[in-house]
């Protein structure tokens, strides 16, 4: 049974081939980078400490910064590429990480760290969430909807398997040569995407040459002003959506301000390096990919992605918990085994969106969701950067290193609530007149 699902969710991926692999290689770049970046920021800005106050500060503006641009980009990505197609915006997309790379595989100065946190947070603007938001839409054309829960599974698991060879040559290269490989990689997904990824969207262009620039500028602004206003009329009319996106909400409030934070958290408390945060990432990555290419598929048909939503929302909780609490440095591998199953958070979600919105409005209907949890990264940090730097400090109230990370775990605890009263079977009428989705590569 379980290898006839296999090879039933093989044969599903086949049309998706030539945008997994160069994603799989651009995934692999990124990883291989998380682990020595620490390293890295934590010499150049605060040289023989293992608590850096500034990195931790500086990491968190990045991600206000990221959070408060990816509220109108990542809906705009979405809505572009239902206009003008899915291959260019992914082009795009995938190319943005190679200069920040570049920089510090050419120097590690302080200098070169800052120059590489603002090419970097360029970066996060343009591709955190929208290369998801838009692989997801590619697949939607092409993938049946009563297949696409497996199919997102089977890419997010593939992600994570990405992420699992990334860790292990960041374990086992050098680190002077970590930057000069990953940069290698980067380059490689969209020089393929170019020759080898075939367009599903077909764009129309209109007739309007005789229109002056400003016009065409007013024009523009207008028809963004339009598909955002109509992506959002979208969203709040139907039950599933609204309720998928207070769930992300404030899971994504929970979990990346754990994120943003814990590996400066390990190596403040524990003395983690490198080498810890490769082994932990690959547990969590060796588990996540064990769940999505072989528990969801198996569980879907079974008990609908609604259950498996909350299961996953209850072991993001357990995993929070669990860090916050560490009281020795096996506790975090522990927490770190959860990982395996909050990580079904993601294509259960995008499978609760995609059948939510209609055919020819996946990367609009993705992507303003995707810009409702970027509120929440960019709130997380402000909170989360300066409770988690007085906490481990000496002048924190009580000693509890971790109670950022705790409270961080509350508010996956609300998503968990709102994910208990979702339905996501329910079904939009799908009416003409109520059809304000309808794409404006249509236009003539």
């Amino acid at each position: 049974m379980v290898l006839k699902e296999c090879v039933r969710g093989l044969k599903e991926l086949r049309p998706l081939t030539h945008l997994l692999l160069p994603l799989c290689f651009h995934w692999i770049a990124e990883a291989m980078t998380v682990s020595v970046l620490v390293d890295v920021v934590t010499s150049a800005l605060c040289p023989g400490q293992t608590t850096c106050t500034e990195a931790i500060y500086i990491s968190g503006l990045q991600q206000t910064v990221v959070g408060i641009f990816k509220m109108v980009v990542l809906p705009l990505l979405g809505q572009l590429a239902d206009e003008y197609g899915r291959k260019p915006l992914l082009l795009i997309t995938v190319s943005t990480s190679i200069f920040p790379f570049a920089v510090l595989a050419w120097n590690q100065s302080r200098e070169s760290v800052y120059v590489y946190y603002v090419l970097r947070t360029i970066s996060f603007i343009i591709s955190q969430g929208s290369i998801f938001c838009i692989a997801v839409a590619y697949a939607a054309d092409i993938i049946e909807e009563g297949n696409r829960a497996a199919a997102f599974s089977w890419i997010t698991g593939f992600f994570s398997a990405s992420h699992v060879l990334g860790n292990l040559l960041a374990r086992f290269l050098p680190e002077k040569y970590i930057f000069v490989v990953s940069i290698v990689l980067l380059i490689f997904g969209p020089v393929y995407m170019h020759f080898f990824l075939a367009e599903t969207v077909e764009w129309v262009p209109k007739m309007d040459r005789d229109s002056t620039f400003l016009t065409k500028i007013t024009n523009v602004a207008h028809k963004r002003y339009e598909s955002m206003r109509d992506a959002a009329a979208i969203v709040f009319k139907s039950p599933t959506l609204r309720g998928i996106s207070f769930v992300l909400f404030f899971y994504e409030l929970g979990m990346s301000g754990i994120s943003s934070v814990l590996l400066f958290y390990l190596k403040a408390v524990f003395g983690f390096n490198k080498n810890q945060y490769s082994e932990i990432l690959s547990m969590v990555g060796i588990g996540a990919i064990f769940s999505q290419i072989l528990v969801l598929p198996l569980l879907n048909p079974l008990v609908g992605e609604g259950w498996i939503l909350s299961l996953a929302l209850l072991a993001s909780i357990a995993y929070g918990l669990l860090y916050g609490l560490a009281w020795a440095s096996w506790v975090p591998y522990l927490s770190a085994s959860f990982g395996a199953i909050y990580i079904l958070v993601k294509p259960a979600t995008y499978a609760v969106i995609s059948k939510g919105s209609s055919s020819m409005n996946q990367g609009k209907t993705q992507g303003f969701v995707a810009g409702v949890k970027s509120i929440a990264s960019l709130l997380s940090p402000l909170g989360m950067s300066p409770l988690t730097s007085w906490f481990l400090s000496s002048a924190a109230p009580f000693d509890c290193k971790g109670f950022s990370i705790i409270v961080a775990s509350v508010s996956m605890m609300i998503a968990l609530c709102f994910a208990c009263l979702l339905k996501p079977d329910e079904k939009l009428s799908h009416d003409p007149e109520d059809e304000i989705e309808a794409p404006l590569l249509r236009e003539s």
